[in-house]
């Protein structure tokens, strides 16, 4: 499976680290290939060696203007001009999407990705690996934006969050299969 990732590029404590680390073992032990930013910095650069040690493949999508900081051992790299057009590359080329901690940036792609698939754009699934809570403001909006009719389709349909690694995989293995 292609398994596109958005993440910081920033290098985080080991409370959000270590879990990263985890799901990117059992992407690369799974046989996977890690669709994501690129970057060797930060949590992008964990993911990469972790998914790389554990036999993954790495396929890179990077905005020109950041090739500087491009993942040297990876299969291949994509540049693109710009963000909307990484961000486009990112969902085309994945089977599944799966969302860690990050910032700015991760919040936009993860709004843009649910945005597309609320107008049946994609159908791919969204996992959120809702490490140490990071994302329950985001899980809470979007179910009151549910609650109150503001979603056209029920939320557990667009977007999942789980609390573990292995719960990624189990809900992505599960989807696979039916």
């Amino acid at each position: 499976m292609n398994i596109t990732v958005f993440c910081s590029a920033y290098s985080l404590d080991d409370r959000y680290a270590a879990p990263a680390a985890e799901f990117a073992r059992l992407l690369g032990a799974g046989g996977h290939t890690l669709v994501w930013g690129g970057s060797n910095a930060g949590l992008m650069g964990l993911l990469a060696d972790e998914v790389k040690a554990a036999g993954g493949k790495l396929v890179g999508v990077m905005v020109e203007l950041l090739a500087h900081k491009g993942y040297p051992g990876a299969d291949e790299l994509v540049m693109t001009g710009d963000l909307a057009e990484r961000k486009a590359e990112l969902l085309a080329r994945a089977d599944a999407v799966v969302v860690l901690v990050g910032g700015l940036g991760t919040l936009d792609e993860i709004t843009e990705v649910l945005e597309l698939k609320k107008h049946n754009l994609h159908g791919k699934p969204i996992v959120v690996l809702d490490t140490e809570g990071f994302w329950t403001g985001l899980r809470v909006q979007l179910e009151r934006m549910d609650t109150e009719g503001f979603l056209p389709r029920p939320l557990d349909e667009l977007i999942t969050f789980v609390q573990t690694p292995a719960e990624v995989f189990a809900l992505l293995d599960s989807h696979q299969n039916s």
